[in-house]
C-alpha cells in the first residue's frame, strides 16, 4: 500500500530543492535572451557566491544581512567584469567559441575557490531556522522551506523588475529583437551587462541557500548541470519554462530518490530531457524558431 505520508514529505521535499534549481534557471535564461549565450559556468557562479558569503560571515564575522548584501554586491561586480572583459569582446563570434568561453570560465572560478578557501567541504554558519516545521502530519526541513520561501520572492522581485522596470523593459525588447531594440535608441551593450549582472546577483543568492541547506565545496559547480537540464527542458529562452521545468524536475529527483535509490536521481532527469528532446527540441515552452538553410 502506499504511504501517502512519506509521499508527501518527499514532494514537498523535491518542490524545495526545484525552487532552487528555478532560480538558477531564471539566471541562465536571462543571459540567453538577452545575449544568446549559453552560460555553463553558471553553477560555479552559485559556487562563488555560497564561497563569499562563507568570506564574510565567518572569516569577517559579519552578521547575516550584511554578508548577504556583501554577497549581491560582489555578484552584481564580477557579472559586470565577466561581460565586460570576457564576453563583449566575443561578440561577433562564434556561438561554440563563446560557449567553450563559459566552460574556461567555470573552471577558472573553481580553481579561484580552491586557492583560496582550499578543496575540503566546509559548513556556512547557521542562519537558516533549524526547528521541526509540520504541515498537517508531514514533515518538511525548516532550511528547505525557508529557502523555497526566499527563492520565490526572488522570483517575484525578478519579474516585478521584467514588467515594471524601464531597465526590465530594455531586457525584453533586446531579447526580442536586438536590431530593433537599438533602432528604438535602447544602448544593447548596457542591456548585456545589465543581464550578467542581475544574472549573477540571482546565482549568488543561490549559491547562497543552497550552500545554507547542503554545505558548500569547490563540487557545487556540478549543480548547474541539473540547471542545464531544466532550462533545456523548459525552453533555453523561457522564464516560465524555467520555473515549471525547476519545480518538476526537482520534484521528480525526490521521487526518484526515494523510490528508487539515490543513483536513480541524475538518471531519471536525463531521461526525461532525452523524452523532451525527442517530441519538442525547443523545449516545453521554448520558442519554436525556423531558419532557412
Amino acid at each position: 500500500m502506499t504511504d501517502w505520508l512519506l509521499l508527501i514529505e518527499v514532494s514537498l521535499a523535491g518542490i524545495g530543492s526545484g525552487g532552487l534549481y528555478a532560480i538558477t534557471g531564471l539566471a541562465f535564461v536571462l543571459i540567453y535572451k538577452a545575449t544568446k549565450v549559453v552560460n555553463l559556468a553558471i553553477g560555479e557562479i552559485l559556487m562563488l557566491g555560497a564561497y563569499v558569503f562563507f568570506g564574510f560571515s565567518a572569516g569577517l564575522a559579519l552578521p547575516f544581512w550584511l554578508a548577504a548584501l556583501g554577497t549581491v554586491v560582489v555578484a552584481g561586480l564580477l557579472g559586470a567584469g565577466i561581460e565586460r572583459t570576457m564576453i563583449r569582446p566575443m561578440l561577433g563570434e562564434s556561438p561554440i567559441a563563446v560557449f567553450m568561453l563559459t566552460i574556461g570560465l567555470g573552471s577558472i572560478l573553481t580553481g579561484t575557490v580552491e586557492l583560496i578557501w582550499g578543496a575540503n567541504p566546509l559548513r556556512l554558519p547557521e542562519y537558516l531556522p533549524n526547528q521541526p516545521l509540520f504541515l498537517g502530519d508531514a514533515y518538511v526541513s525548516s532550511k528547505v522551506a525557508t529557502a523555497f520561501a526566499i527563492a520565490s520572492v526572488v522570483v517575484l522581485i525578478f519579474l516585478a523588475l521584467f514588467r515594471f522596470w524601464r531597465g526590465g523593459v530594455a531586457l525584453r525588447a533586446t531579447a526580442s529583437d536586438q536590431a530593433a531594440a537599438y533602432s528604438m535608441g535602447i544602448n544593447v551593450p548596457k542591456v548585456f551587462s545589465l543581464s550578467w549582472i542581475i544574472a549573477c546577483v540571482t546565482a549568488g543568492v543561490a549559491g547562497m541557500l543552497v550552500g545554507a541547506i547542503g554545505g558548500i565545496s569547490p563540487t557545487m559547480g556540478v549543480f548547474g548541470l541539473s540547471v542545464l537540464v531544466v532550462v533545456i527542458v523548459g525552453g533555453l529562452d523561457s522564464v516560465l519554462g524555467a520555473l515549471v521545468a525547476g519545480l518538476f524536475i526537482g520534484l521528480l529527483e525526490a521521487l526518484a530518490g526515494a523510490y528508487l535509490g539515490g543513483e536513480y536521481k541524475t538518471l531519471a532527469t536525463f531521461v526525461l530531457l532525452v523524452v523532451v528532446l525527442m517530441v519538442r527540441p525547443y523545449g516545453l515552452f521554448g520558442t519554436h524558431e525556423i531558419e532557412r538553410l
